[in-house]
């Protein structure tokens, strides 16, 4: 819930916390005209009180803000993280939840595995800086053999894009497999690795998001995180840097960052171990991995299945109510 003081709040914060995009975008979309206050075009950094009117593209948004939302999406290949709906298979379409949400970084069209989607902006630019250093996993198949050599320059730091990645655990797990745990989040970072040093990728899945894993969640389904695994989560990032101050540059990144840990490919380091506890299944979507290309089930908006939920009760309470909603025209969910 958005919290109301003297000297009011950031405008960018309040439209995150309406669940439209997070801080950064909301920025934008200030910088882009979008967005008014009482009928008039705002600064970026101006803020507001109770009293004024905000709108977004025309749509009045409310002081009373839902519940927050957090999901975990075992993505199917072949899906877009992105919330421009233009996009034939893009992310919000393909999970179809009844209220704004947005993905929590990105994870490449070809590639499968956990993403968290929310509506809460706080979290996002906590998780994504970073300067905050949170891990994710991902296990990984390459075009032929791997040895002990691919495996140390692949743990010591590879260049590209103009700056050499991070120190990272590597592990070989197989003949053309191995697992890697990153806390950059370079673009296309693991695929750019591996053709650097002359392989390519055949399939990567992200298994693991700090301390939540994919555990038994099927392709193309999502559930809610438990009350449990959002504590765990934002007891890891309540120190975490909000503001792009809090992150390390690319161009530091070269020089300072790459010194300041150590390669392990032998032996995994306590930190970089997965939970050893899952949390509950939550709410799953029925929509299987055949289904991700035929799957933009969007409120009214879309033909072709949309997302069914099934499964018990979830431990979120207060987000209960909205699952409820209506099921989109052509699929969707069923009321329950």
């Amino acid at each position: 819930m958005t919290q109301h003081t003297a000297e009011g709040i950031r405008l960018n914060k309040f439209i995150s916390d309406a669940g439209i995009c997070s801080r950064r975008e909301a920025d934008k979309l200030i910088e882009q005209g979008r967005v008014l206050v009482n009928g008039k075009l705002p600064e970026v950094g101006a803020r507001i009180k109770g009293k004024d009117k905000i709108q977004v593209d025309g749509k009045t948004l409310q002081w009373n803000q839902v519940a927050p939302v957090y999901l975990a999406l075992n993505k199917p290949a072949g899906i877009e993280t992105t919330t421009d709906l233009s996009q034939r298979d893009n992310i919000i379409r393909f999970v179809n939840y009844p209220e704004r949400i947005f993905p929590i970084g990105r994870l490449d069209k070809d590639s499968e595995g956990l993403i968290f989607l929310t509506n809460d902006g706080d979290i996002v630019n906590k998780i994504l800086r970073a300067g905050n250093k949170h891990e994710k996993e991902y296990i990984v198949t390459v075009d032929r053999s791997i040895n002990e050599d691919f495996v140390q320059k692949m743990s010591s730091g590879v260049s590209i894009l103009g700056v050499n990645t991070k120190k990272c655990f590597v592990e070989q797990l197989g003949a053309n497999k191995f697992r890697i745990i990153l806390t950059q989040g370079m673009n296309r970072q693991i695929r750019r690795m591996t053709e650097t040093l002359g392989f390519e990728v055949q399939t990567l899945q992200r298994i693991r998001i700090m301390n939540i894993t994919l555990a038994k969640l099927p392709l193309g389904q999502w559930r809610e995180l438990t009350d449990e695994e959002i504590a765990t989560l934002q007891s890891q990032v309540a120190d975490s840097a909000k503001t792009e101050e809090g992150s390390v540059s690319k161009k530091k990144t070269s020089t300072s960052q790459t010194s300041s840990s150590q390669p392990a490919r032998k032996k995994s380091p306590s930190n970089n171990r997965p939970p050893r506890k899952e949390g509950g299944t939550g709410k799953k979507s029925g929509f299987g991995a055949n289904d991700a290309k035929g799957g933009r089930g969007q409120r009214g908006a879309s033909k072709g299945p949309g997302v069914k939920k099934s499964g018990g009760k979830s431990s979120a309470g207060a987000r209960g109510a909205s699952r409820n909603a209506p099921a989109a025209k052509g699929g969707g969910r069923k009321r329950r």
